[in-house]
């Protein structure tokens, strides 16, 4: 995921274990071979420059050794355009035949790593370095895999008759020895946050998850987390979420018991008809801030110590179309911004679709954010 906690979590481990010998533990029961990767719906980054990706279709977590682990201490700017008729030029077809499900960047090398969609559903990984594309084979890599117990059917269709097991798994986070996976299940309150250790095991904990929707106007158990964070607030981890039109939750991770419903508190409603993308934090001189990326909204800039200080949870309908409440928030002048992550804590990497039509990748100046 994309926090300082994850490097401090790496750098911890560090002090104890040697590099190899960190990686060696942490590799010791993957397996060489296909994991028969069905679709990528999300990627996050461990240590060791370990990639994982969540397969919603095969309801699994894959970790994949990448090999990609050779420290870049400070990145560079990246300003790469056309992203993505660079990347349908690499597959040899049209934009139109490639879907950009998600965006990481390796914090050891700095890598950026795209998940890719074909036409035909094909689950493809892309690698930009050095303002080159590079297509990264899956079929032949070094892994370990982690089903998902209790996951959404595979026929499981909404009111609509929408597929429902794409959202198996909406977002991924490592943190501190654990892949976070938020997503559906097939229990009776299917929104549900689950926490895998890793180096995978068989056993994992879930919770599932009630929410205030200020927009609505009720408490929700059945909408995915669309993106979330571990956070740190007033000392104690928290999962920092935010799930369609808009609402901004916050779980303490010490109530969320395994197998119980955890009940969020809702912080924020930041406008209806509107989808969360990403989420991160970032430092600006010294101070740190979360960024949110919406579907119809601009850039988001909140400040986590609003969020700590804020006690007057949200538990009443936001009247007004569009309308805002709750914790304040500041719109940056970006706008299509589609993905987002870190290089380190002080650069922040778009993927943004500019005023012309272009899909561009760039790193803007933490002094405008």
């Amino acid at each position: 995921m994309k926090n300082l906690l994850l490097l401090l979590s790496f750098f911890s481990m560090c002090s104890c274990l040697g590099a190899s010998t960190l990686h060696e533990i942490l590799t010791a029961d993957f397996i060489i071979g296909n994991p028969e990767v069905r679709s990528v719906n999300a990627l996050t980054f461990g240590p060791e420059g370990i990639l994982f990706i969540g397969d919603s279709r095969r309801a699994e977590i894959i970790a994949i050794d990448t090999k990609d682990n050779t420290l870049v201490p400070s990145p560079e700017k990246v300003d790469f355009k056309q992203v993505d008729k660079q990347i349908a030029a690499l597959l040899g077809t049209t934009v139109d035949a490639i879907n950009i499900k998600d965006m990481a960047v390796n914090p050891v090398s700095k890598k950026v790593y795209f998940a890719v969609h074909s036409e035909d559903g094909t689950p493809l990984i892309i690698t930009l370095s050095n303002n080159k594309l590079e297509l990264f084979p899956i079929n032949e890599v070094s892994h370990s895999k982690a089903g998902l117990i209790k996951a959404v059917e595979e026929d499981a269709k909404d009111r609509r008759g929408r597929s429902l097991r794409q959202w198996a798994i909406s977002d991924l986070a490592y943190y501190d020895g654990s892949v976070m996976v938020s997503g559906l299940s097939n229990e009776e309150f299917s929104s549900t946050f689950r926490s895998i250790a890793f180096p995978f095991k068989e056993v994992q904990t879930y919770a599932s998850l009630e929410i205030y929707h200020a927009a609505h106007g009720r408490y929700e158990t059945y909408a995915p987390i669309k993106t979330f964070m571990p956070y740190q607030i007033a000392g104690k981890d928290h999962l920092i979420a935010s799930y369609t039109c808009t609402p901004l939750v916050i779980f303490p991770m010490d109530q969320m018991e395994p197998g119980k419903l955890t009940k969020g508190k809702t912080v924020a409603e930041l406008g209806n008809r509107n989808t969360p993308l990403d989420i991160i934090s970032y430092k600006k001189k010294d101070k740190e801030y979360i960024l949110l990326a919406n579907t119809s909204r601009a850039l988001m800039k909140i400040d986590p110590e609003k969020i700590a200080n804020f006690s007057s949870f949200l538990t009443t309908k936001v009247e007004e179309s569009s309308a805002t409440a709750g914790v304040e928030f500041l719109a940056l002048p970006y706008t299509n911004v589609l993905q987002m992550d870190k290089m380190d804590d002080q650069t922040v990497v778009l993927l943004q679709r500019m005023s012309n039509g272009d899909l561009n990748l760039h790193t803007p100046d933490v002094r405008r954010l």
